[in-house]
Parts: C-alpha cells; sequence; structure tokens
C-alpha cells in the first residue's frame, strides 16, 4: 500500500515536549533576577580592592537588582496578587514595575553614596532607565524583560572587555526563541527588550566614560 502523502505530517508529542522545556529551562535560567545578579558579581569583582570589597558591592547591588525585586515577587505570588512568577497578566506587571523602578533608583543612590566604581553606577543607571520605560510601555504593550534581561549584562561586558565575551552573545537568540516559542511575546516585543537593553547601557556607559578593561589587569 501506498502512503497517503496528502495526509499531515504530525509532530511526536514527545518533541514538542522536549522543545518546550528546553524553553522552559533557559527562561528560568536566564531570568533577569539571575541575569542581574550574574552581571554585578563580576562587576563587583572587577572593582573590589578585596574580599570584603568584593563582598559589600556585592551586597549593595543585588539588594536592589535580585534579591529586593525577586523577594517581592514571590510574596505577590504567595499572596495571590499576581497569577504567576512570569507576571504574564499585562496589568499586573505595571505596579510590579513601578515597584522596581524604587528599587533600582534606590539602588542608584545607595551605590553612589557608598563611592562605587563608576561602572557599577552606570549599570545600576542602565537598569534604572529601563524600568522606568518598561513600567511606562507596558500600560500598552508587553515588551519582553527577559530580552532586555539577557541583552544589557552581555552589551555591557562587550564594552568592558571588548571580544572577549562573544561567545556568549549566542545566548540573545536563545533567550529570545524561548519566549516567542513559549507564546509569552512575539518576535516583535523581544527585539524591543533588546534594543531597550542595549540603548540604556551604551548610553550610561558612554555617559560616565566606561573604557574597556586592559587585558591582564
Amino acid at each position: 500500500m501506498r502512503p497517503d502523502l496528502s495526509a499531515p505530517v504530525v509532530v511526536p508529542i514527545k518533541n514538542r515536549r522536549i522543545w518546550r522545556d528546553l524553553a522552559r529551562i533557559l527562561s528560568t535560567i536566564f531570568n533577569p533576577f539571575l541575569t542581574a545578579l550574574a552581571l554585578f558579581v563580576i562587576l563587583a569583582h572587577e572593582g573590589g580592592r578585596d574580599t570584603i570589597g568584593f563582598w559589600r558591592l556585592l551586597f549593595l547591588s543585588t539588594c536592589f537588582t535580585s534579591l529586593g525585586p525577586m523577594l517581592y515577587v514571590f510574596r505577590l505570588y504567595a499572596i495571590d496578587r499576581i497569577s504567576d512568577l512570569d507576571m504574564s497578566v499585562r496589568h499586573e506587571r505595571e505596579a510590579i514595575f513601578s515597584a522596581f523602578v524604587v528599587f533600582y533608583t534606590l539602588g542608584t543612590i545607595v551605590l553612589y553614596v557608598a563611592h562605587a566604581p563608576r561602572v557599577m553606577i552606570a549599570a545600576m543607571l542602565g537598569y534604572t532607565l529601563s524600568t522606568i520605560l518598561v513600567q511606562f510601555i507596558t500600560r500598552y504593550w508587553k515588551i519582553s524583560t527577559h530580552a532586555l534581561g539577557i541583552c544589557a549584562p552581555l552589551v555591557a561586558l562587550m564594552l568592558l572587555y571588548g571580544r572577549e565575551p562573544l561567545p556568549f552573545l549566542v545566548l540573545i537568540p536563545m533567550v529570545c526563541w524561548a519566549r516567542v516559542y513559549l507564546r509569552a511575546h512575539t518576535l516583535l516585543q523581544v527585539l524591543a527588550g533588546c534594543a531597550l537593553g542595549a540603548g540604556s547601557t551604551i548610553l550610561f556607559f558612554h555617559l560616565f566614560h566606561i573604557v574597556p578593561v586592559a587585558p591582564g589587569s
């Protein structure tokens, strides 16, 4: 019997689950809280004069970029103020991002008062500006914070270390693919998130005259 070539091709359910699981793993690992944490670990290591200086800078920065905002989201989820930890519902996101603006603004002030390295203040200001714009955009459109969250730190590292972090840029299309595949965002929304993350980072690194770190320094 000849096969019916007109019959639709059925993708095995197992294969679909593998791609969906991969997309979820990428979304979880490279969520904006963890990517910000990774960036400030590197910047604190670069700016800290000793072990105590490293931990001091890391604590001051991540309290306002990762730990504080993340605990705030967990609490909202625990008391049923948000539908899920991804903040998928657009109208729930606006108030949350207003709180994030407060976190990042306070983080910028604390780093400035603590005489943190310029690169850390510039990075914090980049996050602050991005969050303000995201909070405004969210009223009308669901821009991707995952795309912003992966693009901003990688652009910062490229500006700081030149071509050394270049292989890690593959993470940007991987995370963007994951968000589109999960139908959390459209292609335009992830591209907008990338543009906002890169643009705000480049702006403040330029304003603060951040120069690349010399190899071996």
